[in-house]
């Protein structure tokens, strides 16, 4: 991967592995982000997302193959790559006894800024998150929605070209989701670059430019959400019956108006790349779904059909293929299934021991990045780890001590 190649994206990653003693975290992951856009990197728990998040954050370094961020090698430059990127791990890494200003001139001030400008850029971003009311209320008494987006603003205090989301939104309730979704797409109308990795179909759908599909340590699909969907079929019938024994009459009328050419998902519990043999069926939902061609035909067809045959429906419609389509048709199970990787934080527990600089911070890394990395750590000037960051009061949870855990391998 030369300069000028790397250069053309924002991230990019070619044949990236990593293992953990004998297991596999990443086996040759290739990944290329352009400027401006939002990457959405799903997959199922111990799929590799958070570990390629960490080796492309300097967190982690890889057993092998090669990543860029902004145009640097992570391995070779990692405090260029510091001074360029911002992330932010699961769960918000906010002082609870500090007020929302204060948060974000104390981690200004941990990136070096002078007081004055510190505070300055306290206010713009308590502007730009739509905090200003509650800057002077201390972090514990807001929203999860409201920590959430002050820990994205603390993240984007000199402004990262590369934005690491990790699960941004996990725990969240709706109405906080949204605040964080219309967060990230302010930042990204002002040229931030952002890979977000969720669990969470409908937010790759709602955020993403571009979604990768991981598994088992490799890319097994990369495209725009509405191109993935499409190569899974167009429009699809779906029929709710009443009672169970009615299925295999709705099976059969649906059958009669299924697009045999389109793509359909993997039967529930099948396996990767499994050939459709008739419409989907969930029994437990009483729920039989195929793709359809003709939409206004089979939508007719099978209603005639169902009503000349007695069976009683609770719901029948068309509908467009979600991402959850796509991810069960590409890997067989769902994003809450396990992906049977050693990846740190999932199933297996591994662990990083070591930073991209150095020994991590004591005990050894977390499986999942906390907090933020940043381009320059407390008291380090020359050094471009993230800032120390501060824990809440009283004592830490397990997810805010690998948090912090996390933050001081950034700094090594």
């Amino acid at each position: 991967m030369d300069t000028a190649h790397a250069a053309r994206w924002a991230v990019r990653t070619e044949g990236l592995r990593k293992r953990y003693g004998r297991k596999s975290a990443l086996d040759g992951f290739d990944l290329a982000v352009g400027h401006g856009t939002v990457q959405g990197l799903l997959g199922p728990n111990g799929a590799g997302k958070t570990t390629a998040v960490r080796i492309l954050a300097t967190l982690a370094r890889p057993s092998g193959g090669r990543a860029t961020v902004a145009g640097f090698d992570v391995t070779r430059q990692p405090r260029e790559v510091r001074r360029r990127i911002g992330l932010a791990g699961q769960y918000a890494a906010v002082a609870e006894m500090l007020t929302g200003r204060q948060n974000l001139v104390m981690f200004g001030r941990l990136f070096h800024l002078d007081k004055a400008r510190a505070a300055r850029r306290a206010d713009e971003l308590l502007s730009a998150f739509g905090l200003s009311e509650a800057a002077g209320t201390v972090a514990k008494e807001y929203s999860g929605g409201m920590r959430r987006r002050l820990d994205l603003a603390a993240s984007m205090i000199l402004a990262p070209t590369v934005l690491f989301l990790d699960e941004p939104t996990t725990g969240l309730d709706p109405r906080a989701r949204n605040e964080v979704w219309e967060a990230v797409r302010s930042l990204v109308a002002g040229g931030t670059t952002v890979l977000l990795t969720t669990q969470y179909l409908d937010e790759a759908d709602q955020l993403a430019d571009r979604v990768a599909v991981i598994d088992r340590g490799r890319k097994i699909a990369d495209d725009a959400p509405a191109q993935l969907k499409r190569a899974i079929g167009g429009d699809r019938i779906e029929v709710v019956v009443r009672e169970t024994a009615d299925l295999p009459a709705a099976v059969e009328a649906v059958a009669r108006v299924m697009d045999e050419g389109a793509g359909q998902g993997a039967a529930r519990g099948g396996g990767q790349g499994a050939e459709p043999a008739g419409p989907e069926v969930d029994r437990e939902d009483r729920r039989v779904t195929a793709p359809v061609r003709d939409r206004v035909a089979a939508l007719t067809e099978v209603a005639r059909t169902l009503q000349e045959r007695g069976v009683a429906v609770e719901d029948i419609g068309l509908r467009r293929p979600t991402l959850d389509e796509v991810f069960l048709r590409l890997t067989g199970r769902r994003t809450d299934e396990p992906g049977g990787q050693n990846e740190p934080g999932g199933p297996g527990g591994g662990r990083e021991l070591n930073g991209p600089s150095g020994p991590g911070g004591p005990g050894g890394g977390p499986g999942k990045p906390g907090g933020r990395s940043g381009p320059s750590g407390p008291g380090r000037q020359d050094d471009p780890g993230g800032p120390g960051g501060t824990g809440g009061s009283g004592e830490p949870s397990a997810e805010e001590q690998a948090g912090a855990a996390g933050r001081t391998e950034a700094a090594a």
